[in-house]
């Protein structure tokens, strides 16, 4: 690696520091959150957010927005949802007497799904093609999404009722699903002081802080994480990890016995994506152990169904998961 291809890859990294540090003074006590969120671009994929209201996740993306160049779109699922209000559609224009096309808020760089689990199939078939495909179909047309697109969905734990569970093929479409838990004490009083600033108007009025990064930084940055080092060592790991989902019997009968599928190759690309992001984030060049089993859960929990005997002793994937690493040998 030459001396100049090396300070470009620090310039990049310093940059996307930058913007790690701009969300981080506005979305307080979700460092997980941020962290995730800035992997899943880089990686260029979505996130699968759960966690109860009021923990910044609609807040997390819109700041997000706000430290790139790019535009948002907030889009409340609810059960009479139609695909057109995600899509858009053809739109007849008397002056001309033909059909336009009228874009919906999927053509924008940034997507909140917000309570994504709220609409029906429908509406899931055209977000899938979306996530999919980066692009839409109306009638015999199809359009391409923009260049840089995410998508962030989020889900309630708590409210079930009226709800459709996403589809395992539509979950397995998520590069992650994070789980988000309430801030601590020390956190929560950090939060009341930030908006009692914002109250004050004395953060709003300043939004020539931070220099959005430009696409073409974030695109370089993605080409950047493809170029770090990953042993062969790591990589046996990484794939070791997916497999033993497949085969848990190898690791123990009580592994088999709580788990009904595996995960599928996309859990392995996206393993391979999100801990090279990871492992660059931190100003390193070559993926560690550490990478691999941190980021494990976020790309595993949505892509393994446990059994009903699993669920009534009360184990969760990420228990699964935990006893997983712990029996899988790190090189």
């Amino acid at each position: 690696m030459t001396e100049k291809t090396t300070g470009s890859q620090c310039l990049l990294q310093m940059t996307l520091s930058s913007l790690k540090t701009f969300i981080n003074q506005q979305i307080i006590g979700q460092d997980t959150l941020i962290e995730r969120m800035l992997i899943a671009l880089l990686a260029d994929g979505h996130v699968l957010v759960e966690g109860a209201p009021g923990l910044a996740k609609t807040r997390a993306i819109n700041v997000l927005s706000k430290g790139i160049e790019g535009d948002f779109h907030r889009v409340q699922f609810t059960p009479d949802l139609l695909p057109a209000d995600l899509t858009g559609t053809e739109i007849y224009r008397p002056q001309t007497g033909a059909f336009e096309f009228q874009k919906g808020p999927l053509f924008h760089n940034l997507i909140l799904a917000d309570e994504i689990n709220r609409s029906p199939a429908k509406v899931q078939a055209a977000l899938l093609e979306a996530m999919a495909e980066r692009q839409i179909t109306v009638g015999q047309a199809t359009y391409p999404l923009p260049t840089l697109f995410m998508v962030m969905a989020t889900q309630n734990p708590i409210e079930q009722e009226g709800t459709y569970p996403l589809p395992e093929a539509q979950l397995d479409r998520f590069l992650m699903h994070v789980k988000v838990n309430y801030p601590d004490a020390g956190h929560e009083k950090a939060i009341l002081q930030l908006v009692r600033a914002e109250m004050r108007n004395s953060l709003i009025s300043k939004p020539a802080a931070f220099e959005p990064v430009t696409q073409t930084t974030l695109f370089a940055a993605r080409t950047a994480v493809l170029d770090i080092h990953m042993a062969d060592a790591m990589e046996d790991y990484l794939l070791q990890i997916v497999l033993a989902t497949r085969k848990p019997e190898l690791y123990g009968d009580d592994l088999a016995g709580w788990l009904q599928y595996g995960a599928s190759p996309r859990a392995s690309i996206a393993l391979d994506r999100c801990s090279r992001a990871k492992a660059w984030l931190a100003g390193r060049d070559f993926v560690a152990p550490d990478d691999i089993q941190d980021i494990a859960f976020d790309v595993l929990r949505h892509r393994l169904i446990l059994t009903y005997e699993a669920e009534a002793e009360g184990i969760s994937t990420d228990h699964f998961i935990k006893e997983l690493l712990a029996r899988v040998a790190v090189p």
